[in-house]
């Protein structure tokens, strides 16, 4: 069992005792150590991930050969490229681990059964799928209508703990600017 996992659809959904034990089945542990890949581009991503412990990030890069930074996964999270997922193509993306991590493995495959299995998990997936939709949604508005320094400082208050674990420099490329300016912020604000 995964008390996480569960804990986490049940936010979302009713499940029985019965489609708790059903739910885990479609499941596979994975373990990875820090900057270990789980995905770059040309693979096939071959499920979505849920983070039981630990921190990824998804990211591609750049024609200027910089990383850019579209998502972190931490726990309780789930993470995957949806393109490559839902279109059977090459993902376009990396995902690595930032921190050793346990993953949750839900293979396309065991996706689709577990759906029929358990037909509440369609209604839970669709709402991960809003809610990640929104978040990104909001991220973009974020850019558009904040200033550099206006978008550190609600990032930093919305999320403060996250902010400790994650690399200056990854977090500038998530917000969209040098970890130069980011060093001069957080000079700033000491």
């Amino acid at each position: 069992m995964y008390p996480q996992l569960i804990n986490h659809i049940k936010r979302y959904v009713k499940l029985t005792e019965a489609d708790e034990t059903t739910i885990c089945q479609y499941f596979d542990l994975k373990k990875f150590k820090k900057k270990e890949l789980i995905l770059e581009p040309g693979k096939l991503c071959v499920g979505n991930y849920f983070v039981l412990t630990g921190l990824v990030r998804q990211y591609f890069v750049n024609n200027k050969l910089n990383e850019q930074i579209i998502q972190f996964g931490l726990e309780s999270w789930w993470i995957a490229d949806q393109d490559s997922l839902l279109n059977h193509c090459a993902a376009t993306t990396y995902i690595q681990t930032i921190e050793a991590s346990e993953l949750l493995l839900l293979t396309e495959k065991n996706r689709v059964a577990l759906f029929e299995a358990v037909p509440q998990m369609e209604a839970y997936f669709r709402v991960m799928m809003q809610r990640a939709f929104i978040a990104a949604q909001r991220r973009v508005g974020y850019i558009f209508n904040m200033n550099d320094e206006e978008r550190y400082r609600h990032f930093t208050n919305l999320f403060p703990a996250f902010v400790q674990r994650v690399p200056q420099y990854m977090l500038a490329s998530y917000l969209g600017f040098t970890p130069q300016f980011l060093s001069r912020l957080r000079a700033k604000k000491s």
